[in-house]
């Protein structure tokens, strides 16, 4: 099956595409990242197939595109559920339980690290730091931080996740 991306995204790709635009034709790689996140938006995760269509958009090598989509932990290769939550494990926040407070959302959610809900609602990731040091334990939900997690703390926070319509949001 061949993906495209939508009119919507191309519009947006081809205006990325030109304000980052590097005398010599080189413009379109400082695009792969947003490409990336549209791909990922449009079509759930980055199959391999998606990795193309972003190659073939940006006529980049597909190894390049690989090898992006495989550095950063934000960037899903499998089908995973629609609201991401992403745990700080890093030192401030192991310091200060961050490992107990992961285990909580495993605990709630009834899933593992890395791993959906059945329902696809969440998608439970441990991160390796997410820049909230200062308020450790920490996890993040799109754009949304949530900042001095203790484990009694995490049942409140997945019933206000499954409140919202969809915390995930658009970095493009």
């Amino acid at each position: 099956m061949s993906l495209e991306f939508s009119a919507d995204a191309q519009k947006k790709i081809a205006a990325l595409c030109e304000r980052y635009a590097v005398p010599g034709g080189q413009g379109k790689q400082p695009v792969v990242m947003a490409a990336l996140h549209l791909a990922q938006k449009e079509h759930g995760h980055l199959s391999d197939d998606a990795l193309k269509l972003v190659a073939k958009t940006l006529a980049l090598p597909y190894a390049h595109v690989y090898g992006v989509a495989t550095f950063y932990t934000m960037y899903r290769r499998e089908p995973a559920g629609k609201t991401t939550i992403r745990m700080c494990t890093n030192i401030s926040c192991m310091l200060r339980r961050g490992y107990e407070v992961l285990e909580a959302f495993e605990k709630t959610l009834g899933i593992k690290r890395g791993k959906s809900t059945a329902d696809g609602q969440f998608h439970l990731v441990e991160e390796e730091c997410i820049a909230a040091c200062a308020n450790a334990p920490c996890a993040v939900v799109g754009t949304e931080y949530y900042l001095d997690i203790t484990p009694d703390k995490v049942p409140q926070i997945i019933e206000e996740l499954r409140k919202k319509p969809h915390p995930e949001s658009e970095v493009v």
